[in-house]
């Protein structure tokens, strides 16, 4: 699912599969989730990925105020930018550029003019428990 504009609350709760990109959303996004891929390109609200046990998720963080909002009893966030992230970086990009194709966001057409700049300021958020590079193999076999 692929939607320019911003999602309300409680987004993506128990996602067990789907693929989806938001340009933000509102509090307890992701929460329960057992699969999947989200994407929010904006704004979260708290208690993100509370009780999440699978999947992953990309959240642009503009603001530098995730860090306050994810719920981490059960996930934990890394840096995209990070070297040892490229292929998750490259998986992103292509994300960003399938949203902007299927829905003509203007503001994903910024951000993928704008990749370098803004690719430090994503998160990407994985359950503990998870392989991070396993989960980037587990969504390019679905695909």
């Amino acid at each position: 699912m692929f939607a320019a504009g911003v999602a309300g609350e409680r987004f993506a709760v128990r996602n067990s599969g789907a693929h989806a990109v938001i340009e933000g959303a509102g509090d307890h996004c992701c929460e329960y989730m057992t699969g999947g891929l989200v994407t929010v390109l904006g704004a979260t609200g708290v208690n993100f990925g509370a009780g999440m046990t699978g999947g992953l998720a990309f959240v642009l963080d503009e603001d530098r105020a995730f860090i306050d909002r994810y719920n981490s009893e059960l996930v934990e966030i890394h840096r995209v930018a990070a070297e040892s992230m490229e292929a998750h970086r490259h998986f992103l990009r292509d994300n960003i550029r399938e949203f902007v194709t299927e829905t003509g966001s203007e503001w994903g057409k910024h951000l993928l003019e704008n990749f370098e700049d803004y690719v430090g300021k994503f998160w990407l958020v994985k359950p503990k428990a998870a392989d991070i590079n396993q989960l980037l193999s587990r969504l390019r076999d679905t695909d």
